[in-house]
């Protein structure tokens, strides 16, 4: 115990005792004054004594607190210099005013006093002033920082190696791929199985040579398919080399009438080894939806597209078809109704297609009605010629009226679109799960997922043609009416442009079959026709047209004018007419007040890409999308997107 402790003890006991010593000597000033007084004396003795020994305690106390102050301050003091804790104090124009040693070593510096935050942490520059915690690279090393605006004060915590491991972590992630053959079937048939074996040969040493190269773990699980697995770092360098593989081994088999193809689907980002798996199988699916020849990768949220630099394989067979034929009429007969709906201002492919379904429907001796929303200026003149054919018009329903009579036992057939925002009436989706889609269109990220078939083909013109090969199967005998057949077959010849681009030899089958059941070229003919108003209408969008690239060309519309989305089709399949024009571009603004782009292109470029960087999609050939703004806004979206490209890759394949 420290004697000033001590001394208090000791004063204490003799307060108590002086207190006493004066009790007693005034009980005896009564009996004995003399003894009262020497009593008194004493006191006053002892009370002086008290005094001063107070007066020592408190010296002796303010002498320790002073030692222990000294001692706490010097103890802060080598603590705040040795602690592995970054300490700075800044002033309101966040000008450094004082640190602890460690800020002068994680700059190098012995001082920055006197210089501005700004100046020495650059990732704090945009910083609003709230308290927060964030890392910050200095050098080598990654730093959390703790800012306390109201003190002005930071704090720097050495965070490298945790930084360090959970980059690692994220490193060393697992992404799995399926590679796929996809068009073995048609490129090999033919051929003798000598040739074959070749082929094969050669195909899979050029994968295993890539997978070999970029540190990728390969197994061949099938003839025409491989498992692949790779870290995050793999992963990114291939998709920084844009998976050169996919060219390789199409040019590879070049010689061949049939390149052989790749598809590649790659999933990474997710929790558990099943769901990884079922996510690269449905990237995979996803490739082969959008045509094949190219690379999907699901790595989260994100979804990436590489490749897709050619035309999809028309199949030389009708298995597939007549397959589908079978199940979509099982399915039919197995509903009490129904319900057919293409996208939302359908063109003549949906409406063509809708009245081919509703005629396998009446064949399979169900009612069938087709859900139509408005007609837009592309199919009012067809739209005319059914109102006055009866016994066809009686199944056109509103979106209304369709939601009445479908219930959960109903078979909603959906035409010319996989996406649920983009059918008639999205809520008939929800009425029933027995859906099936049939579209040409290259898949998107979005689809409808429960559905329970699917007939996508991107390598067909259209879907009227699908439809055709469809309806061969559903009976040995199909009897079209003329309206009928001249509907599919319009759908076919809008598509095509008339049999110009995208045109298979199932397509000219397809037109075939539908001639010899009585369509009419004759009322195609007047039901494509235009008026003068709307013709020099594209001449004035024409007009507004630059060229970009050599080759690409971009009209816009006027700012305060609006124009059909059939007109800004229009256009841009018009500009591929001029010379040396390879791809074409049109803004303008729609009816709705949306930008509406449409994109065209001879097969040198896939302007599908260049749509879906803009949340639009479509065909190598063919693609749209609709953006909110200006035209001016929508025009430097697309050069941006059209510079970016060419920087990448080359916007020509």
């Amino acid at each position: 115990m420290p004697k000033f402790l001590l001394k208090r003890w000791h004063g204490l006991h003799m307060v108590w005792t002086f207190v006493l010593l004066v009790a007693l000597s005034f009980g005896l000033l009564a009996y004995q004054w003399l003894l009262g007084s020497i009593g008194l004396v004493l006191s006053g003795l002892l009370a002086y004594y008290t005094i001063r020994a107070e007066k020592a305690f408190r010296n002796d106390l303010s002498d320790y607190i002073g030692t222990i102050t000294h001692r706490v301050k010097k103890a802060g003091t080598e603590v705040m210099n040795e602690l592995p804790l970054g300490m700075l104090i800044y002033n309101e124009d966040r000008v450094i005013e004082w640190h602890n040693p460690f800020v002068g070593k994680m700059v190098g510096r012995d001082s920055i006093i006197g210089e501005t935050i700004d100046d020495m942490f650059p990732e704090l520059k945009m910083k609003k002033e709230r308290e927060e915690r964030l890392d910050v690279s200095v050098g080598k090393q990654v730093y959390q920082v703790w800012v306390r605006p109201e003190e002005r004060l930071l704090y720097f915590r050495d965070n490298t190696a945790y930084h360090t491991l959970q980059k690692k972590y994220e490193e060393e992630k697992l992404a799995l791929g399926i590679v796929l053959m996809d068009n073995l079937e048609e490129a090999t048939q033919g051929l003798e199985d000598q040739a074959r074996s070749i082929l094969l040969a050669k195909v899979t040493g050029e994968i295993t040579e890539w997978a070999a190269k970029n540190g990728i773990y390969i197994r061949r699980t099938a003839s025409d398919r491989f498992l692949i697995l790779m870290d995050q770092v793999g992963l990114k360098q291939l998709e920084q080399s844009r998976f050169e593989v996919l060219d390789d081994v199409r040019d590879l088999t070049i010689e061949n009438k049939l390149p052989l193809t790749l598809s590649i689907g790659i999933a990474s980002g997710f929790n558990t080894l099943t769901e990884l798996g079922q996510m690269a199988q449905t990237s995979l699916d996803m490739s082969l939806g959008r045509g094949g020849d190219q690379v999907t990768v699901k790595v989260g949220q994100r979804l990436s597209f590489y490749g897709g630099k050619t035309n999809a394989v028309e199949k030389r067979t009708r298995v597939r078809a007549r397959v589908i034929s079978h199940a979509l009429r099982d399915l039919m007969r197995e509903s009490d109704k129904v319900i057919i709906m293409g996208h939302k201002y359908p063109d003549m492919d949906a409406i063509g297609a809708a009245v081919g379904i509703l005629k396998a429907v009446q064949i399979v001796g169900k009612e069938g009605y087709i859900v139509l929303e408005g007609v837009n200026p592309s199919i009012s003149r067809l739209m005319e010629q059914i109102s006055e054919d009866e016994k066809l018009n009686r199944w056109f329903v509103t979106p209304e009226q369709a939601l009445q009579i479908t219930n959960s036992r109903s078979l909603a057939v959906v035409l010319d679109t996989h996406k649920a925002s983009m059918v008639a009436e999205p809520k008939l989706l929800q009425l029933t799960h027995r859906i099936v889609v049939v579209d040409h269109h290259r898949r998107s990220e979005e689809f409808i997922q429960e559905a329970m078939l699917v007939y996508m083909e991107p390598y067909a013109s259209s879907t009227c043609e699908l439809v055709t090969e469809l309806l061969q199967y559903i009976h040995e005998r199909v009897s079209l009416e003329v309206l009928e057949a001249t509907a599919l077959l319009a759908g076919i010849v809008v598509d095509t442009k008339s049999f110009s681009l995208r045109t298979g030899a199932r397509t000219f089958e397809a037109a075939s079959y539908l001639r010899r059941n009585g369509a009419d070229s004759a009322l195609i003919q007047r039901l494509l026709k235009e008026d003068l108003d709307h013709y020099i209408q594209k001449a004035e969008l024409i007009r507004c047209t630059e060229i970009m690239y050599d080759h690409l060309a971009l009209a816009y519309g006027e700012t305060a004018r609006k124009y059909s989305q059939l007109m800004i089709a229009q256009v841009a399949d018009t500009l591929l007419n001029m010379t040396d024009i390879m791809a074409s571009f049109v803004i303008a603004e729609r009816p709705d007040g949306r930008i509406g782009i449409s994109a065209r292109s001879l097969g040198q470029m896939n302007v599908q890409l260049v749509m879906e960087r803009l949340g639009g999609g479509g065909h190598l050939t063919n693609a749209a999308t609709q953006l909110d703004g200006t035209i001016e806004e929508a025009k430097l979206k697309l050069k941006a997107v059209l510079q970016q490209m060419q920087t990448e890759e080359g916007l020509f394949l």
